[in-house]
């Protein structure tokens, strides 16, 4: 059985004694009966006006119904107290909850049947408007005559129509509230790193609050500033983008008024001790322009904000050196940090872009003394019990185990030019994984209204403009692309601790804090806390370590180029959303050139497919190395650099991976172009960016591609273990340079090949079993993979350079993987791990070719018999390891259950919970689409 007790409110409510103690005496059904005589969204109109349920005119659409999404576990985010409770207590589930997610999870099983005109049973029509027949309900929000929506009976998703501009992003603003308010309101807090006073001091409450705010500690100024800044440099489109905001948000506080007068709003404000559930007493604070610079923060800081690092980096460089040499040590380095690995899988396969060249002679490093880095501490003045937990504490710590993981990139696509399709019109299957919550960070909406006109997802919050979707002839999407935005400078301390030379004045730093406290959580029965959050600022960046280097004291700081900018974005969504602008492949790139996060954007349309790689990535001074500190000197800053508005000159837009009509392109935040390196470490030979990239190229070359292809193969590679796939036959390959003797090694090699030749999946027996095919050969490659590397590398390296080379890059990230940064039931996998180093050592050792070999071969010193039998041993050690001893079980799942352990669980982030799906390495939102016409 699951273990661990309830750990907050909800968790308590979860439990009957819990349940018990919070009714206190009263009878479940009782307490629902009284809480449902409100008004709830189940049963009344949660508007001022209703209307009878009609159909909008649907807008132009030239996808003659080849247009599908899908988006679990369901469009309605919000949940009255009475539903929380009915969910707690007998696992019902309110309206369009997860009427998404059992079609999302039957694609594990159903895709290798699948046809065209089955599609739309894994996925939702999105095409334009609702049919009459499919009408749930229509409204106009606040009693406006310039604004409807329509919901539909399948999913709920709201259709928004306005005749008026200011009423279609009104009725988006409250369309928005109706779905997401609780969500939005719990991230408006995150980003300003006052979440425990909000929602209770759980430890995963504090954890989350901590890791925004560090990397964006704004003040309320910096926050208003940001919108009015960004709208100011965009002449027209800027002065139309902040009227766009104040009637979103103006929709928002009219549903906040709608809902507490109807008593209907989340029921997640009664157990934050928010509001009353009896008197409704309380409020629920309006929404204001700065709230929304919050929520784009995390966003920006979780999706878009590639680089960082520089000190393990440097770490991880003194470690080499100190082994090896300073010569020798640097080879070694280079060689595991794949800048530029030949071998890498590439989305922009042709032309060459350079950025962030490794210089011949480098300039300006900063490398801390050995053993002089210490973090900067965040947390003062902590009083109380740190284990506080509150109502949304199960939700909160469910986002922090995530977040790591997220702000690495999850998102894939595949896209394949008309001229390989059987149709003559291009073909995409492609979205951003946001990770697995409830309710999820995005959210479904279709806008038409003056200058607008998409179907698509938002980010809750952030859904003025519909950010990844379809427009009326074309389609777009993303993936993290995590290019190198962000640089350390060591700025050197004078007069003490707090004061720095800036451009050769000692300045002070910036103090900047947030005093947070808690109260008692009564269901909980726990205690009230607080701490102050505390970031001190320099020009170049917050603080986030201090050193010496050459016996200077130093503090380094990290600059980011999207810092102060979190709404820049804005216009180049803004254009992606207006028919009137976007007309093909040429005006999609000068769109999303304006976003300076770093993506990488997908196009299609009926005749053309379209890539560009965006980000404001800032020019650096002649001879500096961005992998590693540099001083905090003017020789040494970003070209152009305004220290009071962090802008700087970035490289032309010519110089960012880009193309149109490539054959196919395929992206699973992989290597962008030649010379054109990831920030993160391990884009070499073996990437999960293979797993696409086979499978799209065969089907490129045998021809005739259609949507049902496309998304069979994006299907597969996400079931697929890429150790299996492009590591294990590489290994096996070293084990049987020579017979197998021992019996229990045999039957473990002989179970890895039989399934290997099956394809390397991890897949059910059959739909519904919760048992894997090749249990065990699976069980034996988790427990051998953390072996074998270990074995394999630690006797070369030393202990202390591989320890600090597993900090630049852990070694694994299966489904399973709960040792790793995602956690567990993340659902992504095979980002990041030590595959290609695995892949390249044994490639050496048996003598292959190898283009960039690392350094010195290891397994076994080099020798083939010694390697082997590095490999044989460790494979006996781990194939002796039980289903418990691999999978050792959590709250979700008992010891031993493998298919649980690597299940994909939506993290509650509210009150509503819902059971998990069999584990699938796919987008959260994703859209199948081919266009059969053009305006």
């Amino acid at each position: 059985m699951p273990r661990s007790a309830p750990r907050n409110a909800l968790d308590r409510l979860r439990t009957p004694r819990g349940l018990h103690g919070f009714l206190k005496g009263a009878s479940v059904c009782a307490l629902i009966a009284g809480l449902l005589s409100p008004l709830s969204p189940a049963m009344a109109s949660d508007t001022d006006s209703a209307e009878v349920a009609t159909a909008a005119a649907p807008a132009e659409d030239h996808c003659g119904g080849q247009c599908s999404d899908i988006l679990p576990p369901g469009q309605n985010g919000n949940a009255t107290l009475a539903q929380i409770l009915l969910n707690q207590a007998f696992g019902t589930q309110p309206a369009h909850a997860e009427d998404q997610l059992g079609p999302y999870a039957n694609l594990a099983t159903g895709y290798s049947a699948l046809t065209n005109d089955k599609i739309d049973d894994f996925f939702n029509d999105a095409s334009f408007g609702v049919p009459a027949g499919q009408v749930a309900s229509t409204v106009r929000p606040a009693g406006r005559g310039d604004v409807t929506i329509v919901r539909d009976k399948k999913t709920g998703v709201p259709h928004i129509t306005g005749t008026t501009r200011y009423g279609t992003e009104f009725g988006a603003g409250y369309a928005a509230a109706q779905d997401r308010l609780w969500l939005m309101d719990l991230f408006r807090h995150v980003g300003r790193g006052q979440l425990t006073p909000f929602a209770g001091g759980a430890p995963a409450n504090q954890g989350l609050e901590q890791q925004f705010w560090r990397s964006a500690p704004y003040t309320e100024a910096d926050l208003e500033a940001q919108i009015e800044s960004a709208a100011a440099k965009a002449g027209e489109r800027g002065e139309l983008a902040l009227a766009d905001v104040d009637a979103y948000v103006a929709g928002i506080n009219a549903y906040i008024d709608a809902s507490d007068r109807g008593r209907y709003f989340p029921g997640e404000y009664v157990l934050t001790g928010h509001k009353n559930a009896i008197t409704n007493a309380g409020t629920i604070e309006r929404f204001k322009r700065s709230d929304l610079i919050a929520l784009a923060s995390v966003i920006g800081s979780l999706f878009g904000a590639g680089g960082g690092g520089e000190v393990a980096n440097a770490r991880s460089l003194l470690a080499a050196q100190e082994k090896y040499g300073v010569a020798e040590g640097t080879e070694v380095w280079e060689s595991f940090r794949q800048r530029n690995d030949p071998e890498a899988v590439l989305t922009q396969r042709e032309g060459s872009f350079p950025y962030l060249p490794r210089p011949d002679d480098p300039q300006g490093r900063a490398l801390p003394d050995a053993g002089s880095v210490q973090e900067e501490p965040l947390i003062h003045e902590r009083t109380g019990s740190a284990a506080t937990a509150g109502a949304a504490g199960a939700s909160t710590e469910a986002a922090g185990a995530a977040v790591t993981s997220a702000r690495r990139g999850m998102s894939n696509a595949l896209v394949v030019s008309g001229d390989h399709t059987a149709s003559g019109n291009p073909v995409a299957v492609f979205g951003p994984q946001t990770g697995y919550f409830a309710p999820q960070l995005l959210m479904l909406q279709e806008l038409q209204g003056p200058g607008l006109s998409a179907r698509g997802a938002s980010f809750a919050g952030l859904s003025m403009y519909v950010e990844l979707g379809r427009g009326q002839d074309y389609a777009w999407s993303a993936t993290t692309s995590g290019q190198d935005i962000i640089d350390t400078y060591a700025v050197e301390l004078c007069q003490d601790d707090y004061h720095y030379l800036y451009r050769g004045t000692c300045t002070p730093m910036e103090k900047v804090e947030r005093k947070n406290a808690w109260k008692p959580t009564v269901a909980d029965g726990t205690k009230a806390g607080s701490y102050t959050m505390r970031v001190w600022r320099t020009k170049y960046g917050p603080v986030e370590y201090r050193a010496t280097v050459g016996g200077k004291k130093v503090a380094y700081t990290s600059l980011r180029s999207s810092y102060l900018h979190e709404a820049d974005s804005i216009i180049g969504f803004q254009m992606l959303n207006d028919p009137g602008y976007l007309d093909g492949p040429e005006r999609f790139r000068s769109a999303v050139q304006n976003i300076n996060y770093t993506f990488n954007w997908f196009y299609a349309d009926s005749e053309h497919t379209a890539y560009y790689n965006s980000g404001d990535n800032p020019v650096r001074a002649d001879g500096v190395d961005a992998e590693f500190p540099v001083w905090a000197r003017t020789d040494y800053e970003w070209r152009d650099w305004d220290p009071d508005h962090n802008t700087a000159r970035y490289t032309e837009a010519s110089l960012h991976p880009q193309s149109v009509d490539q054959d196919y392109y395929i992206s699973w935040n992989n290597k962008q172009a030649e010379d054109y390196p990831a920030a993160s470490w391990g884009n070499g030979s073996v990437h999960r960016g293979n797993l696409l990239d086979d499978r799209v190229g065969k089907l490129v070359a045998e021809g005739g591609v259609t949507r049902a292809a496309l998304v069979r193969a994006m299907a597969e590679a996400g079931l697929a273990d890429l150790r299996a796939e492009d590591v294990l036959p590489d290994l096996l390959k070293v084990i049987d340079s020579a017979p197998v003797t021992d019996p229990e090694a045999r039957t473990a090699v002989d179970r890895l090949k039989a399934w290997r030749a099956a394809g390397g999946l991890r897949t059910e027996t059959s739909a519904g079993s919760k048992q894997y095919a090749h249990a065990d050969a699976i069980r034996t490659l988790d427990a051998w993979w953390p072996l074998l590397v270990k074995a394999e590398f630690e006797p070369g390296l030393g202990s202390g350079l591989y320890t600090a080379f597993t900090a630049n890059l852990p070694v694994d990230e299966s489904p399973s993987a709960a040792h790793g940064p995602t956690g567990a039931h993340a659902g992504s996998a095979f980002q990041y791990g030590w595959w290609s180093y695995v892949d390249k050592d044994i490639r050496s050792v048996l003598g292959e070719s190898v283009q960039g070999p690392l350094a010195r071969e290891y397994c076994g010193g080099g020798d083939l018999a010694k390697c082997r039998d590095s490999l044989l041993g460790t494979l006996k050690e781990a194939s002796g390891r039980t289903a418990a001893q691999v999978y050792p079980g959590d709250d979700n799942c008992s010891a031993g259950d493998q298919w649980c352990a690597d299940s994909v669980i939506h993290r509650t982030l509210g009150g509503i919970k819902h059971g998990g799906i069999g584990w699938q390495n796919r987008p959260t939102y994703q859209q199948v689409v081919e266009f059969t016409s053009h305006r």
